[in-house]
C-alpha cells in the first residue's frame, strides 16, 4: 500500500520501526490523526483495538482476511466507525485499479 502512496504508521510495541516508518507502542500513542485501523491481530484481541480506534478518533477499521469480531464490529459501527471484516486491504485496492481501468 505504500507503493500506492498511503502512508502507514506502524503499531508494534516491539519494533522502533516498521516499512521505513516509526513504530508506535499504541494507536493513543500516534501523535496524528489516523484515518483507518487496519487491523493484522487474532480475533480475540479485534474488541480492545476497536475502543483504541474509537477514542482517537478512527474513522475506520479494517479486519484483515481470517479477522471476524461480530461484536467488535458492531461496537465500532455504532460509535460511527466505517468497517471491513474479513478481507485484505491489498487485494481489494488491487480489485478496483483493475476495474477502474477497464472503465
Amino acid at each position: 500500500m505504500q507503493v500506492a502512496g498511503y502512508r502507514i504508521v506502524p503499531v508494534n510495541p516491539n519494533e522502533a520501526e516498521v516499512l521505513g516508518e516509526k513504530a508506535y507502542p499504541t494507536l493513543e500513542d500516534i501523535p496524528e490523526p489516523v484515518d483507518l485501523v487496519n487491523i493484522f491481530r487474532q480475533s480475540r484481541f479485534v474488541p480492545e483495538i476497536v475502543e483504541s480506534a474509537i477514542r482517537i478518533g478512527a474513522k475506520g477499521v479494517w479486519m484483515q482476511e481470517g479477522v471476524i469480531h461480530e461484536d467488535a464490529a458492531r461496537r465500532a459501527k455504532e460509535a460511527g466507525l466505517e468497517v471491513v471484516m474479513d478481507r485484505c486491504i491489498l487485494k481489494e485496492h488491487q480489485a478496483l485499479r483493475q476495474q477502474a481501468r477497464r472503465s
